[in-house]
This record gives C-alpha cells, structure tokens and sequence, in this order.
C-alpha cells in the first residue's frame, strides 16, 4: 500500500474545510497555550496524539495545527501512518497559528 501524505493547507483553507460535515481540528500545542489563544477545535498535547486517536475515529478529515507547523507536522506525518485510517484525509495547518493571530 503506498504511503499516505498529508496536505498542506493556508488558513482560509483550513476555514473552507471546517464547514464540511466530518471534519475536525486539532491542536496539538499544550493546554497552556490553547487557553492563551486558539482558533477551536480539540486540544490534544502532541504527547497524547496516540493514546486519543480513538476520538478521532468518527472523522473523515482531521486538520493538525499548532503555533509554528513543526509540532503539527509531527502529528499529521504520525496520523498519516495509522493503517486502520486509508479513508482519512489529514490537513496540515502551513505556518501554524501564528498567521492567524
């Protein structure tokens, strides 16, 4: 099975593909910073990514973000490589946050 890849997405992107059913955001920065600035979606620590996978079970698309796109990165290549989740898109958020403060 050839490898999956995720996509990079802008901000306004990312805006366009929350408004489809199915879809859902997740930030993987630290609680901390989520409480000081986000842009919704779950909070779920880069640290935790594979222990709450099953709650991303019911999504079709999932778009990563966090400050800068380096931890978001790690998290879309890890969600990339689930090998019950062929259907799945993953979106990364290009740049992270940062733009959109």
């Amino acid at each position: 099975m050839p490898r999956k890849n995720y996509t990079d997405v802008s901000l306004a992107e990312m805006e366009e593909l929350r408004k489809k059913s199915r879809t859902l955001v997740v930030d993987v920065r630290e609680p901390w910073e989520f409480e000081e600035f986000n842009v919704g979606g779950v909070n779920i620590p880069l640290a935790h990514i594979r222990e709450k996978r099953p709650e991303l079970e019911p999504y079709d698309i999932i778009i990563v973000i966090c400050t800068n796109g380096a931890r978001s990165k790690v998290a879309a290549m890890d969600y990339c490589r689930v090998p019950d989740w062929p259907d799945k898109t993953i979106f990364h958020l290009k740049g992270g946050i940062l733009e959109a403060e």
